[in-house]
C-alpha cells in the first residue's frame, strides 16, 4: 500500500501573507493591509503572465516587481531601502497559529508531507527556517525545477514524479482555489483551507475533495478519511 503524499502549498495556506502589514503600517496607517492584498495579487498575476509567455523567473523576482507596480500605482514612492525591508519581511512570515499543532498531528498519521511552492528551494527553506517549519517536511519541491508556475499541469505532474506517487494518492492542500483547480485538472485529489469565510470557491474547474476552515480541522478530517480508506498507519 502506497503512503499517501500530503503537498502543502506554503504562502497563505501555511504562512500569512499579511505578515508584511506590521512593516507597511509605520507608512501606511490603516491602508496597509489593502497594500498587502494587492501586492499580493499582483505578484500572482506577474507569475502567471510569465507561465504564459514562457519567460520564467524565480518568484521573489515577481514579489519585487509586483512591489515597484504597487508602489507607482499608490503614489506611496518608497525609497529602496523601505523596499527592501518589505522583501526581508516575506522572508519572514509567520505561520498561522494553528499550523504547527496541525502539522504534527498530520505526520504522525503516517503520511508524507512535502511542501510545494511556487516560491525556489532556497526562500522556502529560509521561510520555514524563520516560522519554525522547516523540520516538519520530508521534502521540498519547487517549480523552479522545472522554470513554469502553479497552475500550470507540468507542475503538478512534477510533483508526481518527484515523489513516485500515483494521482489518486497524492493530496494537494491549498488556501488558493487556483491551486485547487490546477491540481483536479491534473488529477491530483485536493483540499482546500477556507481561511476566510466569505471567500467563495470558483465556480468552475472541479471542486475540491474535501475543503476546511483551518489547518487544525483538516488534521480531523484526513484522519477520518485514512481509517475509513484503510490507510491509518499504526
Amino acid at each position: 500500500m502506497q503512503t499517501p503524499v500530503l503537498a502543502f502549498d506554503v504562502y497563505g495556506t501555511l504562512v500569512d501573507t499579511q505578515g508584511v502589514v506590521s512593516t507597511l503600517r509605520a507608512r501606511l496607517g490603516d491602508e496597509a493591509s489593502r497594500f498587502a492584498d494587492r501586492w499580493r495579487d499582483k505578484q500572482l498575476e506577474f507569475a502567471f503572465r510569465r507561465g504564459l509567455m514562457g519567460a520564467y523567473a524565480d518568484f521573489s523576482q515577481c514579489k519585487r516587481e509586483a512591489l515597484d507596480l504597487v508602489d507607482q500605482e499608490w503614489g506611496t514612492r518608497f525609497g529602496e531601502e523601505f523596499k527592501q525591508s518589505l522583501m526581508a519581511a516575506y522572508r519572514r512570515l509567520p505561520a498561522f497559529s494553528e499550523v504547527p499543532a496541525a502539522l504534527e498531528r498530520i505526520r504522525k498519521l503516517g503520511v508524507r508531507c512535502v511542501a510545494f511552492s511556487n516560491g525556489s528551494r532556497q526562500s522556502i527553506e529560509l521561510l520555514f527556517d524563520n516560522a519554525g517549519l522547516l523540520a516538519m517536511f520530508d521534502d521540498i519541491v519547487s517549480v523552479e525545477e522545472v522554470r513554469r508556475f502553479k497552475p500550470d499541469a507540468v507542475v503538478y505532474a512534477h510533483l508526481r514524479r518527484r515523489t513516485h506517487s500515483r494521482p489518486d494518492n497524492t493530496w494537494l492542500v491549498s488556501a488558493n482555489p487556483f491551486d485547487i483547480i490546477g491540481a483536479r485538472y491534473a488529477g491530483l485529489r485536493a483540499a482546500w483551507v477556507q481561511r476566510n469565510p466569505k471567500l467563495p470557491f470558483e465556480p468552475w474547474g472541479d471542486p475540491p475533495d474535501m475543503m476546511a476552515p483551518d489547518m487544525e480541522a483538516l488534521a480531523d478530517q484526513f484522519e477520518v478519511m485514512l481509517r475509513r480508506e484503510g490507510k491509518l498507519q499504526p
